[in-house]
C-alpha cells in the first residue's frame, strides 16, 4: 500500500482514486499514522516552566547556521545535567519570494530567475524549471540535449559534494574542533591507526583530522581544488557557473563537439581516485567515532523516511509527459522513490507528486482557501494542500514558538516528515534494483557496488551499504560514497554522449513555442546536490499564474506540521545527546551543529551561538567563494 494517511487508493489497473465515505477527506484534524515513530515534544508552557525552575536548563541558539548566506537560525533548549535537547526549532530567517516574482511571467524566465535560489547549485533549478516547462508545453529534447543536461547535473554534484565533506561538515571533525570540544577523543585519535591507510595514505586518525582543519588542512584545500576541476568542466556546457546560460526548454543551447567531450573527460577522470580516497576517509572517521562512544550513533538520528525524485534521464525514454512519467522516471540513473521506516513504498513519480502537501501553520504565510485542481492530469486525486493548489501569501511577523516562527513551510509526503538528503538517491536505487545495465554500478537490494577505474590508484570496488541507523555520521558517509556514484554516472553519461556524436545524432535542442491560449500544468522532477527538488508550474494564456518550488532544505528545515510532527532538522537535534567535553567547560553545541550540518547547509557565513550567559562566535568558511581572489 503506497499511502497510509492520504485518502487515496488504487484500482486493479493501478489507477489512483479518492477513497469514498470520508467527510472532508483532507482534513488536518485527523492525526496521521506514523507507525509508532511519532516524536514526543514538550509544550511551550512546559518548556517555559522548566527554564524558570532549573538553572541547568538553558536556551542555546545558533543564529545564523550556515545555509545560503546565513538564512537559517536554530533555537534549542538544552538540559546540561541530563545532557540532552528538550526543544528544537528550525528558523528560516530570509523570505525569497521566487514564486511571487514568477507570477505573470513567460515560463522561460524561470530558468534564469529560479537559478538564483542558490549560489552554489543554481543550475539544478534552471534544469528543473526547463523540465516543468517542457511538460506544460509538450516539447521533448533530442537525446544529446538530454545527455548534456545530465552531464551538467553530474558536474554540479561533483563540485557540491567536496564542499560539504571538507568545507562544511569536515571542519567539525578536524583537529581544531575535536581537540577543543572532546580532548579525550583527540588523544585517542593520535594513537589509533587508520584502517584504510593503504588507500588514503594517513597512518593515524589524528592525521586525517589535522588535514581537515579549516583553511590550512590539505583535505580542505584539496576539496577547493576539486570544486574548481568540476567547475572547469561545467562551464564547457553551461557557459558560466553557478547560473548557466545554456539550459532551455527542449535541451541546451550550447555547441557540442568531440573536443568538448575530451575536455570533460580529462576532468571527470580525476574524481575516480579522489572518490576512492574520500570514501576511505569517511569510513575511518565514522567507525572511529562509533568506537569511541556508541552514543555517537544517536547524533542527528531520525527515522528512515527518505524521498527522492531520481535524476539523470534516459535519453531514449524521457518524453517530458506526465502521462509516462512513471516509465521514464524508473529509467533514470538514480531511481525515484519514497522510503518509509526503511521500506521502499513507491518508485513512481506520479505517486511522489500525489502524496505531496505543503502546510503553513507554523510559517510566516497566510493559509490559502479553495481547491482549484482536484486531480492531476491523469485524474488522480490531489489534496487542497498540494503545490499546484498553493497560493504564496507572505505574512511577516515576530517569531512565536507557539504559532509561526519561520519562513520555511512544512512539506510532507503522505503526511509524514521526510529526509530529502542526497543519500536517498543511492538508497532508493540500491533497493529498487532498476538501474540501467552498465559495467560500473550494481544495485543489490541492500547496497550499491561500484567499480572505479584505475588511475594512480588501482581499479577498486566500493560498496555502500544501506545503514542500520540513520544519523549525522551516516549522512556524511553516504555523501562520501556519492562522490564515487556520481563520478561513475558521469562516466556512463559521457559514453552515451560519445556514442551519439559518433552516430551523427548531434542535435541538442528542439524548437518550441509557448502556447498563448489555454491552461497547462507542468512539474519538474529533479534533484539538487543536497537532494530532492521539484518545481510546479501553471500556465494560463502563455504566462505563469502559479509557480512553486520545494528544495531539499525546505523539507529538511521545515517547522512543526499541523499534526505536531517536527521537521528533519528539528527531529535530528531532539535525538542528539550532548557528548562534548571541553576542558574549560564551555558549551559550544558541536553535537547539535554536527546534526544540522549533516543535512548539508551550505554557503560561507559566521556562526554565532547565543547562550543565557553571552555570545560565543566563530568564523566558519564553508565554500570556495572567492578562493581564487
Amino acid at each position: 500500500m503506497c499511502f497510509k494517511n492520504l485518502p487515496v487508493e488504487f484500482d486493479e489497473q493501478g489507477r489512483a482514486y479518492l477513497k469514498g465515505g470520508i467527510a472532508d477527506p483532507y482534513s488536518t484534524e485527523r492525526r496521521p499514522d506514523l507507525n509508532g515513530g511519532s516524536v514526543k515534544t514538550l509544550t511551550q508552557d512546559q518548556i517555559e516552566d522548566l527554564l524558570a525552575r532549573n538553572g541547568h536548563i538553558k536556551q542555546k541558539n545558533l543564529d545564523p547556521v550556515t545555509r545560503v548566506a546565513g538564512a537559517l537560525a536554530f533555537h534549542t533548549v538544552v538540559d546540561l545535567q541530563e545532557r540532552k535537547v528538550l526543544d528544537s526549532r528550525s528558523v528560516a530567517t530570509l523570505f525569497r519570494g521566487y514564486e511571487i516574482i514568477m507570477m505573470g511571467r513567460d515560463p522561460r524566465d524561470a530558468i534564469y530567475i529560479t537559478s538564483r535560489a542558490c549560489g552554489v547549485c543554481g543550475g539544478v533549478h534552471s534544469t528543473c524549471s526547463a523540465l516543468a516547462t517542457e511538460m506544460a508545453i509538450g516539447v521533448k529534447p533530442p537525446p544529446l540535449g538530454i545527455v548534456m543536461r545530465n552531464m551538467l547535473l553530474a558536474l554540479e554534484y561533483l563540485l557540491d559534494l567536496p564542499l560539504h565533506l571538507f568545507l562544511l561538515a569536515g571542519p567539525d571533525y578536524s583537529e581544531v574542533v575535536v581537540r577543543r570540544t572532546n580532548p579525550e577523543i583527540w588523544d585517542r585519535a593520535e594513537t589509533t591507526p587508520a584502517p584504510n591507510a593503504n588507500v588514503h595514505g594517513y597512518g593515524k586518525i589524528a592525521d586525517i583530522m589535522r588535514d581537515m582543519n579549516a583553511l590550512t588542512g590539505h583535505l580542505y584545500l584539496e576539496a577547493l581544488h576539486m570544486t574548481r576541476v568540476a567547475k572547469e568542466a561545467y562551464v564547457l556546457i553551461g557557459g558560466k557557473f553557478p547560473h548557466p546560460q545554456t539550459v532551455v526548454p527542449g535541451g541546451v543551447s550550447t555547441t557540442v563537439s568531440l573536443t568538448t567531450f575530451n575536455e570533460i573527460y580529462l576532468r571527470v577522470q580525476q574524481f575516480f581516485d579522489y572518490s576512492k580516497k574520500v570514501a576511505a576517509i569517511y569510513d575511518d572517521l565514522c567507525d572511529f567515532f562509533y568506537d569511541c562512544d556508541s552514543r555517537y550513533r544517536e547524533v542527528g538520528r531520525t527515522r528512515k523516511n527518505l524521498i527522492d525524485c531520481g535524476v539523470w534521464d534516459d535519453p531514449f525514454a524521457y518524453d517530458a509527459t506526465y502521462e509516462n512519467c512513471n516509465e521514464w522516471g524508473e529509467r533514470r540513473w538514480a531511481t525515484p522513490g519514497v522510503i518509509v521506516d526503511g521500506e521502499l513504498v513507491t518508485t513512481k513519480l506520479q505517486n511522489i507528486n500525489l502524496g505531496f502537501e505543503e502546510f503553513v501553520d507554523h510559517s510566516f504565510y497566510e493559509a490559502w482557501s479553495g481547491h482549484r485542481f482536484k486531480t492531476d492530469p491523469l485524474d488522480a486525486p490531489l489534496s487542497p494542500f498540494h503545490p499546484w493548489n498553493k497560493e504564496t501569501k507572505p505574512r511577516p511577523q515576530a517569531p512565536n514558538w507557539r504559532e509561526k516562527y519561520t519562513w520555511s513551510t512544512s512539506p510532507r509526503w503522505d503526511r509524514q516528515f521526510m529526509d530529502a538528503e542526497c543519500t536517498a538517491r543511492m538508497w532508493t536505487t540500491a533497493m529498487a534494483q532498476k538501474l540501467p545495465e552498465n559495467p560500473y554500478i550494481l544495485p543489490t537490494g541492500n547496497s550499491l557496488r561500484m567499480v572505479l577505474p584505475a588511475g594512480r590508484l588501482p581499479e577498486m570496488e566500493l560498496e555502500w551499504h544501506i545503514p542500520d541507523e540513520w544519523n549525522a555520521f551516516e549522512r556524511n558517509r553516504g555523501r562520501a560514497y556519492c562522490v564515487a556514484y556520481t563520478a561513475l554516472v558521469a562516466l556512463n553519461i559521457w559514453q552515451q554522449g560519445m556514442d551519439l556524436m559518433k552516430s551523427g545524432q548531434t542535435a541538442v535542442s528542439t524548437q518550441f513555442e509557448i502556447p498563448k491560449k489555454g491552461l497547462q500544468r507542468g512539474v519538474g522532477f529533479w534533484g539538487a546536490g543536497r537532494g530532492f527538488l521539484m518545481h510546479w508550474l501553471v500556465l494560463e494564456d502563455g504566462v505563469c499564474t502559479n509557480y512553486q518550488i520545494v528544495t531539499p532544505s525546505t523539507i529538511n528545515a521545515s517547522p512543526h506540521d499541523p499534526f505536531g510532527t517536527p521537521g528533519a532538522y528539528e527531529q535530528a537535534v531532539l535525538n542528539t545527546p550532548i557528548l562534548e567535553n571541553s576542558a574549560d567547560g564551555k558549551f559550544e553545541g558541536i553535537d547539535i551543529q554536527r546534526a544540522i550540518r549533516s543535512f548539508d547547509p551550505c554557503m560561507p557565513c559566521t556562526t554565532h551561538i547565543h547562550t543565557d550567559e553571552g555570545v560565543i562566535s566563530r568564523e566558519v568558511n564553508t565554500c570556495a567563494c572567492g578562493a581564487d581572489d
